[in-house]
């Protein structure tokens, strides 16, 4: 989604409800294996490194919760419809709070209603500490990719800078 010119995407209650049911059900397993996202290990200092390179000195970045399993890459590529499903689960693990609705909210910018539905849906997740930090390092990812296309890239940053300015307060 991020990448095409989709506009608008409509989703039932029920796949919406099954979403939130099972990534609730998911948060509260019990893992020893800490999640991988793309491929690398997540650790205070990767999330420290992605967030610095992107916003240098704009945010202190402390993740003190607890983590909770994640998938790691929920992504719509990784979800079914009309029955959803959540599928490819090699990177799931621990992860901070808020991580996996975070990398959905980010796969989702190029789409305002649905951007704002994730947010909405996933509100207990993403407006913790934790969660606000999750966003900003997806953010960070997309905009350290030098590929993204400029009208991601902007969109990216408005909505990184408003994640900034609330875990400023």
């Amino acid at each position: 989604l991020q990448r095409g010119k989709v506009r608008e995407v409509s989703l039932s209650e029920a796949w919406w409800a099954r979403l939130n049911a099972s990534l609730d059900a998911l948060s509260r397993q019990h893992t020893t294996r800490v999640a991988t996202p793309d491929t690398e290990t997540i650790t205070q200092a990767l999330v420290a490194r992605e967030v610095e390179h992107a916003f240098p000195g704009r945010v202190e970045v402390s993740l003190s919760e607890p983590w909770v399993p994640a998938h790691a890459d929920l992504a719509w590529a990784n979800l079914t419809w009309p029955e959803c499903w959540i599928i490819d689960w090699e990177d799931h693990g621990l992860a901070p709070r808020g991580l996996d609705a975070a990398n959905l909210w980010a796969h989702s910018l190029g789409v305002p209603g649905l951007v704002e539905r994730v947010w909405r849906e996933r509100r207990a997740d993403l407006e913790t500490r934790s969660g606000r930090l999750m966003a900003l390092f997806c953010c960070a990812k997309i905009l350290n990719d030098s590929s993204i296309p400029s009208e991601l890239r902007e969109i990216t940053t408005r909505e990184a800078n408003r994640v900034i300015a609330d875990l400023q307060r």
